[in-house]
């Protein structure tokens, strides 16, 4: 059975196939289209997942989107004449934008498939969330936690989650055949913690649905020293539950304004958008070449306000999952949504709930609908028991040698052809060890918004330097962002606290959660310790990926520290490279020394 799951026109369009429950492939629009966060509809995503399953549309059972339009457009609809008059520029480009294209969508759809109506199924925002968590998940039963900025109303979740297998060692034999979803809370539009992070993003003068991030990167340097000033804004329970005072919020009424006047009379004049940042915390010599005392000064207060939104999200989030524990009394939690990729807030809800393990899709937010909307339309609507976990990421479109080759010779670059992986291996790590920054690009992309390993830029993590030099030289983005630790899986709990059997916590190989370094080897890694001596971890297994792993292995067997930097492969503004036109063009364009791509490598 071929079932294709679709997300689109919000933000990262996605597509993903599924053969017989199994995932077959998965890729987001703007890997293809070139367009960072891409929404449009995933025409190329699509195909690539077509020709990665060998079929064509008319072969498809069944083609499920990730969330129900008509639903949202009533919501847009309530919204905009519940706010009237001031709201009539929202009402019209909404009505712009939906009758131009959203309210199409099943039949765009069935035109670009060939498929016949009945085959086309519509699944709750939310409920895709959830499956994209629970479903790719080995767990058999869990507690949900979704949460995002906001799907047709609902904006947050708690729920619970059972499974049957079919066989294997994940089968259960209590009798249980039901597979199941139920989302027993919720929150409601306006009232969203992921919009309230987006305002705070705006604030620090960050694009919004692009630069959540950055806040998350920004908040190490800062004080959390106005968070009773985050309180005044949002009204939290016990439960997690919350409210926003609306008077300081201006997105349910406006399509250009996150955040109202009364906002900015409580926080101040906003960050201006890429201007420089440095503080005292960024750097204590005072060093920077453009150092200006006032100009520290205005930064150390966007970095404590950063810092204070960071401190309420993680609270609140600990009290929601801590509610999702005390209302269904399981030890395993599922977490999705937009919110549930800051990494930093992970991290604490593993240490620090009744929860033993925890999963967390890689693609987390929206793109990640494709993936759940398709499986909940497999498990659920269908009945069928499971048969796959979500070991790795890598299921995004590879090429073959010769297409590599083609590319290389098309730019006229010299090259050598390594065809021994053991070789490869020691001479990226020499290359490394020597201080240089390489390219790795190899096999299928990765699903999710990180690179782990086939489109990565690797660097010495001993070196501290090479902070500043991957962020000004190669990635051309602020100073303050921090670079992930990969690291061997059973070296983890030698450099980081709180990681006795790291190969249980799934999401450590998505890098999707922060864990403090132990204060011994802190200094081994500076580039990748982070201020306040964490790193966003991913950690790596041979069978995932045996060219990294290997790598990463010799590094360690030369210099002692079984660590690299990994970065994305790309450019500040751009998606991470899809081609292999792609990867040379990012080599040529930025101070990367070696680009090692299936087998070929090219130096400057």
């Amino acid at each position: 059975m071929n079932i294709l799951g679709i997300s689109c026109f919000y933000h990262d369009a996605a597509a993903a196939l599924l053969k017989d429950g199994k995932l077959v492939a998965a890729a987001e629009e703007e890997r293809f289209s070139r367009k960072k966060h891409d929404y449009g509809f995933p025409e190329h995503a699509i195909d690539f997942c077509l020709r990665q399953g060998e079929i064509e549309g008319h072969d498809l059972d069944y083609v499920v989107f990730y969330e129900k339009p008509l639903i949202k457009f009533e919501r847009i609809l309530l919204t905009t004449l519940q706010t009237f008059p001031r709201s009539p520029n929202v009402f019209r480009e909404s009505m712009i934008s939906w009758f131009h294209e959203k309210l199409w969508i099943r039949g765009r759809i069935l035109a670009k498939l060939n498929i016949p109506n009945d085959r086309l199924l519509f699944v709750e925002h939310h409920l895709s969330h959830a499956a994209s968590a629970f479903f790719c998940s080995p767990f058999e039963a869990a507690a949900v936690l979704t949460v995002d900025g906001v799907g047709e109303w609902t904006t947050a979740t708690v729920g619970r989650a059972t499974a049957f297998w079919q066989e294997g060692p994940h089968a259960h034999s209590g009798g249980r055949n039901k597979n199941a979803i139920e989302l027993f809370s919720e929150i409601r539009f306006p009232h969203s913690l992921g919009l309230l992070y987006s305002a705070f993003t705006a604030f620090l003068g960050f694009e919004v649905n692009e630069g959540e991030y950055k806040v998350m990167g920004m908040a190490p340097y800062g004080r959390p020293n106005r968070v009773d000033d985050v309180y005044r804004m949002i009204e939290v329970a016990d439960d997690g539950s919350f409210s926003l005072n609306m008077d300081y919020f201006s997105y349910h009424r406006s399509t250009s304004k996150t955040c109202s006047p009364k906002f900015f009379s409580l926080w101040g004049e906003p960050r201006v958008h890429n201007c420089d940042f440095y503080t005292v915390t960024t750097h204590p010599r005072k060093d920077h070449p453009r150092w200006d005392d006032a100009t520290a000064s205005r930064n150390q207060r966007y970095a404590d306000v950063a810092a204070s939104i960071q401190q309420v999200t993680e609270e609140i989030m600990l009290k929601m999952a801590r509610y999702a524990y005390k209302r269904t009394g399981l030890k395993k939690l599922c977490l999705a949504g937009g919110v549930a990729l800051n990494s930093v807030a992970n991290g604490r809800i593993l240490r620090e709930t009744p929860f033993d393990e925890v999963f967390i899709h890689p693609a987390a937010g929206d793109s990640g609908g494709a993936v759940g909307a398709a499986l909940y339309a497999y498990h659920v609507l269908l009945g069928k028991p499971r048969t796959f976990v979500m070991e790795h990421a890598y299921w995004g479109q590879g090429y073959a040698a010769d297409q590599v080759r083609g590319a290389i010779e098309a730019t006229g670059r010299a090259w050598r052809r390594v065809e021994d992986p053991e070789q490869l291996a020691q001479m990226m790590v020499d290359d490394l060890i020597a201080g240089k920054v390489i390219g790795l690009y190899q096999g299928r992309f990765e699903w999710g918004p990180r690179a782990l390993g086939n489109r990565s830029i690797l660097a010495d993590p001993r070196r501290a330097e090479m902070k500043e030099i991957v962020n000004a030289r190669i990635k051309f983005r602020e100073p303050f962002r921090p670079f992930a630790p990969a690291i061997l899986e059973e070296r983890a709990p030698e450099f980081y606290m709180d990681l006795e059997d790291p190969t249980r916590h799934y999401p450590l190989r998505y890098m999707l959660m922060v864990f403090h370094s132990k204060p011994e080897k802190g200094d081994l890694i500076q580039a990748v310790n982070h201020h306040g001596g964490t790193g966003r971890i991913q950690t790596i297994r041979r069978e995932w990926n045996p060219l990294y792993y290997r790598v990463v292995e010799l590094f360690g067997e030369a210099t002692g520290v079984p660590v690299l930097l990994n970065t994305s492969f790309n450019l500040r503004g751009e998606p991470i490279v899809n081609t292999p036109a792609n990867a040379l063009s990012t080599f040529g364009r930025s101070d990367i020394d070696v680009l090692y791509m299936e087998g070929f490598v090219i130096r400057k």
